[in-house]
């Protein structure tokens, strides 16, 4: 058994769900620094610093949201359970625009730090084609999958830029920084920014946070403890206010704002920390550690696409499996089970986005997915402590009052104001963002809404299934493309509905041209001798069968490409009804729930000393049906 407070259970543990988060948020400052300091100028400090205190809020939700659900995906999972299914998915498709967002800037901003290394690589084909080259790297790496063995080499990468980083930080603490400077830099208007400026530089700050996402797309597969969690939330949180807030301090300092604008923003818009390290000193030192800061900074940008692609993938495995997208965007891999059409569609569309090579623009519209996406994780775990109160959370937010007969917890309350308002400043301050996100959104809504409705599934309940039903295989030596299906009226009946489930599912994506395959769920009603094979049947057992035949719809048509009929029919023998309604139907298999065999022949409730003439295993129906079918016959064990 496992421990109490053990939310995840195999394979990988904290120190990954530590390189994996910070491995995006270690790369938004060899990018995202230059994009805020333009905007923000002498304020930047004081917005990274903000940045990092918002990244702790989503820190909190995400680690109780994940430790809550185990399953993956992250915001999408938070609010399927605290709201509904068409939530979960405008959560998703908001996350999936930041991960291509994500896949795209790291990719285009690699170039220029190789740039560093080999000038030609910095601009015109050979740039492009590096671009174009890495969104491919990093799309085959993910259809590979996820193993151990990587997350080892991520963590190793982690540590050495987080080291190189934190060298950054002391190296400038001694050589140019000034804090007297950076108070002087610190004006609103005039050769200062605006206040719309310094919101929007706000909302930039908290690029690449969905690596939160990617970390919470690996729930089920980790191993961390209660004591784990709280270790992962206060290490990951500290060392993201530090390097954020330490990094802006030195950078402002060396490349301050002078007539209104900073370096920064400028000549090193694409690539900051080069800019940074160059103000140390001359001589080979500070050229070797510009060298340094290029190489580690390529490896971390193609490793934060990585961890992208990764988030991108787990949440299209949620969205193929809850049927939010249709089964064939959401098509496994044949051996490595990963959703490889999906991240094919996903490395073009990043790799068109990266070879626009607007920095700005991209970053403003990944603001737009991310803030919305984190307003509703926030939203959700707030209704998910009223709709789930009693569900065990090896993690809880601190910081709780009690409201309205529950826990409200305050870090995610504000949260979700700040993400709200921040979303909403975008909207307002970004024209690109506001259409580009807004035009993405509505797409994506009308393909839920389209594909939803012509698969006639609600809109707003969950409909489930299997991994194997969105797997494609060689195909099975046994399809079964058409079923029957006898009920009996019992708790056996979702059993064997769920199996010939499974099995049809298995040949609908085999079949798919074929239109599906079928299910034919058969009540059949047993007349006794005594009355005519057309008596009226009392009302009760009229509303069972019912009953029955429309639960049996429920659940075997919640298997992806699987349609399934009912009837009734009126027989002397159940068995001889369900062989003749085989043949004449002309079903590939019967899936059946043995009948437990009698006891009374051999004697033993009786009395007798049982045994001897009782050695059937299944009653006499069973029996007949597989003596007699003129198909296969699939049985499931009797309920004794």
């Amino acid at each position: 058994m496992p421990e109490p407070g053990r939310i995840l259970r195999r394979g990988l543990g904290s120190p990954t769900l530590f390189a994996i988060v910070y491995t995006s948020v270690a790369s938004a400052s060899y990018f995202a620094l230059g994009v805020v300091a333009e905007n923000a100028l002498g304020w930047t400090p004081v917005v990274l610093l903000a940045g990092g205190l918002f990244f702790a809020l989503a820190v909190l939700t995400y680690v109780e949201g994940a430790s809550l659900h185990q399953e993956r995906a992250g915001s999408t999972v938070f609010a399927r359970y605290a709201f509904d299914e068409l939530w979960s998915f405008v959560a998703a498709w908001a996350i999936l625009l930041d991960f291509l967002i994500l896949i795209a800037v790291t990719a285009f901003m690699t170039t220029d730090y190789v740039g560093v290394l080999w000038d030609e690589v910095g601009h015109g084909v050979p740039e492009s084609a590096l671009v174009v080259g890495i969104v491919a790297y990093v799309a085959v790496r993910n259809v590979l999958g996820f193993s151990p063995q990587r997350s080892r080499r991520i963590l190793a990468l982690v540590i050495a830029d987080l080291v190189l980083q934190l060298a950054i930080i002391v190296i400038g603490a001694f050589t140019v920084l000034d804090f007297s400077l950076l108070a002087d830099q610190l004006v609103l208007g005039g050769k200062g920014p605006s206040w719309t400026d310094l919101v929007f530089a706000a909302t930039l700050a908290t690029v690449a946070f969905t690596s939160l996402e990617s970390a919470s797309g690996l729930a089920g597969e980790v191993g961390v403890g209660r004591r784990g969690l709280k270790r992962l939330v206060s290490s990951v949180v500290a060392t993201v206010i530090v390097v954020y807030a330490g990094i802006a301090c030195v950078a402002l300092s060396a490349l301050p704002v002078q007539d209104g604008a900073t370096p920064l923003g400028g000549e090193f818009l694409e690539k900051p920390l080069v800019g940074v390290v160059e103000q140390f000193g001359t001589g080979w030192a500070t050229d070797a550690l510009t060298y340094v800061v290029a190489v580690l900074a390529a490896v971390t940008l193609v490793a934060a696409a990585q961890s992208a692609m990764l988030g991108l993938s787990r949440l299209a495995y949620s969205l193929g499996t809850n049927r939010q997208i249709p089964s064939l965007v959401g098509r496994l891999h044949p051996t490595r089970a990963t959703p490889y059409v999906v991240i094919a569609i996903a490395a073009v569309l990043a790799g068109a986005l990266a070879l626009t090579k607007d920095l700005e623009f991209l970053v403003s519209i990944y603001a737009f997915g991310a803030m919305l996406a984190f307003t509703i994780a926030h939203a959700s775990i707030i209704r998910s402590r009223y709709r789930e109160p009693s569900r065990p959370r090896p993690y809880r937010i601190p910081l709780n009052v009690e409201f309205r007969n529950g826990s409200l917890p305050l870090p995610a309350v504000l949260g979700a104001v700040m993400s709200a308002l921040a979303w909403l400043s975008v909207v307002i301050l970004h024209e690109g963002a506001r259409y580009v996100g807004a035009g993405w959104m509505a797409a994506g809504l009308l393909l839920y809404v389209v594909y939803r409705t012509t698969e006639d599934k609600p809109l707003r309940r969950r409909v489930t299934i299997p991994e194997a039903a969105l797997q494609a295989r060689e195909k099975a030596e046994a399809e079964y493309g058409s079923l029957l299906v006898p009920l009996m009226g019992n708790e056996l009946d979702d059993d064997i509905v769920q199996t010939a489930g499974r099995l049809a599912s298995e040949a609908a994506v085999d079949e798919a041209e074929d239109g599906g395959a079928t299910i034919e769920a058969l009540w059949i009603f047993e007349v006794p001798m005594a009355l005519p094979i057309d008596a009226r049947l009392p009302d009760a057992q009229l509303e069972r069968a019912r009953a029955a035949l429309r639960r049996a719809k429920a659940v075997g048509e919640e298997y992806e490409g699987v349609t399934v009929a009912t009837a009734t029919v009126r027989a002397r023998r159940k068995g001889q009804a369900i062989v003749e309604e085989a043949r004449r139907r002309g079903v590939q298999a019967i899936v059946l729930a043995a009948e437990e065999p009698t006891r009374v022949r051999g004697g033993a409730l009786l009395g007798g000393l049982g045994g001897g003439r009782n050695e059937a295993f299944v009653g006499d129906v069973t029996r007949y049906v597989v003596t007699k079918a003129p198909c296969r016959v699939i049985i499931t064990a009797p309920p004794g």
